[in-house]
C-alpha cells in the first residue's frame, strides 16, 4: 500500500469535485440514476484507491507524462493515471513517486488537456 501526498492543487481540485457530487447528491433525493458530478466523483475516487494499492494497475493505464517536472526531483519520472476514459474531456491523475518511501505525491486531478 501506497500513502497519498497531496499538492495544495490537487488536494483543492478533489475537495471541490466532492463538493459538487454531495450537492448533487443532496438535490438527487429519489432518482434511480445517479447524477454526472456524482459519477464523476465515485470514478475519481476508485482511481485513487486503485493507486493507491498498486500504482501499475491495468486499468488506471498508467504512463509517463512528460509535460509536468516533479515536485521533488525534477529527473525523475511522472505518470499519468486514466480516471475516465474516452469521454470528451476525460479527467486524468498526475502523480510521481515520493518524497519517501511508499508515498504517491498527486500532483492534479484535471479533466485531459
Amino acid at each position: 500500500m501506497f500513502t497519498l501526498v497531496w499538492t495544495p492543487e490537487a488536494k483543492s481540485a478533489y475537495d471541490a469535485l466532492k463538493a459538487e457530487a454531495s450537492l448533487a447528491l443532496r438535490r438527487q433525493k429519489k432518482k434511480a440514476k445517479s447524477l454526472k458530478n456524482e459519477g464523476l466523483f465515485k470514478q475519481i475516487h476508485k482511481t485513487l484507491t486503485l493507486l493507491a494499492s498498486n500504482p501499475k494497475h491495468s486499468g488506471l493505464q498508467t504512463h509517463e507524462y512528460r509535460s509536468l517536472l516533479h515536485p521533488y526531483n525534477p529527473g525523475q519520472k511522472v505518470f499519468e493515471a486514466y480516471a475516465q476514459n474516452q469521454t470528451p474531456g476525460a479527467y486524468r491523475i498526475f502523480w510521481c513517486y515520493g518524497p519517501g518511501k511508499q508515498q504517491t505525491t498527486l500532483i492534479a486531478v484535471t479533466s485531459h488537456p
